[in-house]
């Protein structure tokens, strides 16, 4: 080898130092780069064939080592929109061609990020800063059944979602045993309960079930209030249903304790026209104040100040309408709560762990629309780098398979680049003081090549 041989391996050890230079430059370039990972440099020797005894040391080589598999920070962003793998996986992007007929055409071939900073664009496509539009699949926001089962290029649509009738009204509450009404007085016995005679006519269960305007008062004097909630009609009306308790028999008196619910109807009504209406269902307890008559009960038309609702049930459940004593005397609602709701224009989005795209809109429902893909491959560190922080598929790596494993996706956040400054400064360091021995190694070779010219002079 010699002379020559040892300057050819100093160039070779200044070509791979040139090559580490390129890589950490690249990696303090990227330090802040949403979802960048970092190459480092790996060296070969690269030996002659030669008899043992007089085998060299040879020259050296540079080749680039893949990090993706090592997870950067978690920053968090407040982005409903941005999302951050924590655990292993790639987001499934394509890129764009193009437009016709001002929406993006795609090129048809997945790609991989880490990169989760995607924004809405103006279509309602989710877009990150490479300009890679998220792939998953579609929801449907109002039987919230996956659509088809390719997963596409997910497209969230500003459509308002259809308003939906109230079919159900969940009533969970104790009713005071002894209801402290208007009329109430603990010294007269059944002061408390609903006198069917100081109404014109009778408005309980076995009377008329109704309370006309002119007995209004009274009514309200020998009742105690059930609460309010709004319900829905088809076309997303809301109607506010007024409901109010009386007791109407008790254990005490010989009876058993009996409750009826009326709701107002007419809040105008004036005269003979009817304001209150009662259920027309008996509600009952036991000496402990569990529920004993149906636990639902139907209003087959239900109609308040000339809006139509239609069926409704008022579901107590099992244990969720008691008669316990009540030092107020009054209702204590635990739960009241309806099924249905108005029509709604879409608010903000946001990102759950298991990777849905939800919703939530300006009635109040969160509705989930998509599903993000998630790609995971069997050798990572294989896929092809490009541009914009994407990974492709190449023979090395393997098929994709999907789903999250033991992933979690995390909303509002996304991934750092894992590179370490002080790391990278370290290696700067070390790579410019072997580029500096090679350098000197040349510079010996040259004048010892210098030495043997000047021999025969």
């Amino acid at each position: 080898m010699g002379v020559f041989g040892a300057m050819l391996t100093a160039v070779s050890g200044l070509q791979a130092q040139s090559y580490a230079l390129e890589n950490v430059s690249g990696n303090i370039a990227n330090s802040q780069t949403v979802g960048f990972k970092r190459v480092d440099t790996g060296f070969v020797d690269l030996l002659p064939e030669l008899p043992p005894r007089q085998a060299v040391a040879g020259s050296v080589a540079a080749f680039s080592r893949g990090t993706t598999t090592l997870q950067g920070n978690l920053q968090t962003t407040g982005v409903g929109t941005n999302v951050a793998i924590s655990g292993q996986g790639f987001f499934v992007v394509q890129a764009s061609n193009g437009f016709a007929n001002n929406q993006p055409v795609f090129s048809g071939v997945d790609v991989y990020t880490r990169a989760g900073d995607f924004e809405l664009d103006k279509d309602g496509f989710l877009v990150n800063g490479g300009g890679f539009y998220l792939k998953g699949s579609s929801i449907d926001p109002v039987t919230g059944q996956v659509l088809g089962s390719a997963s596409g290029v997910i497209q969230i649509s500003n459509v308002p979602i259809p308003a939906q009738k109230t079919d159900v009204v969940t009533y969970n509450a104790n009713l005071a045993s002894y209801p402290k009404t208007a009329n109430a007085d603990a010294g007269t016995p059944q002061s408390e309960l609903l006198n069917p005679a100081d109404f014109g006519t009778d408005p309980t269960t076995g009377g008329s079930n109704t309370v006309v305007a002119t007995d209004v008062n009274t009514f309200l004097n020998e009742s105690i209030s059930g609460g309010a909630l709004t319900v829905y009609n088809d076309v997303g009306a809301p109607v506010s249903l007024q409901l109010r308790w009386a007791k109407i028999d008790a254990t005490a008196y010989g009876g058993t304790d009996t409750w009826n619910l009326f709701y107002l109807e007419n809040a105008n009504a004036t005269g003979a026209q009817v304001a209150w209406r009662n259920l027309g269902s008996d509600v009952t307890f036991n000496s402990s104040g569990q529920l004993t008559s149906a636990q639902t009960v139907n209003i087959a038309a239900l109609t308040v100040n000339g809006t139509t609702v239609g069926s409704v049930d008022i579901a107590f459940g099992g244990t969720g309408l008691t008669q316990f004593a009540d030092p107020n005397g009054q209702v204590n609602a635990s739960t009241v709560r309806q099924d249905g709701y108005a029509s709604g224009q879409l608010n903000s989005i946001s990102i759950t762990n298991g990777g849905r795209i939800s919703g939530s809109y300006t009635n109040g429902q969160v509705v989930a629309l998509a599903e993000i893909s998630i790609a995971n491959f069997n050798a990572p560190n294989a896929l092809k780098r490009l541009n914009g922080g994407a990974f492709g598929q190449t023979l090395e790596s393997g098929q994709p398979t999907y789903g999250l494993n033991s992933a979690t996706l995390i909303g509002g956040s996304v991934e750092g680049s894992n590179t370490d400054i002080a790391e990278e400064f370290s290696k700067l360091i070390i790579t410019q003081q072997a580029y500096s021995a090679n350098t000197r190694v040349v510079t010996t070779a040259q004048q010892m090549l210098q030495d043997v010219i000047n021999i025969i002079r």
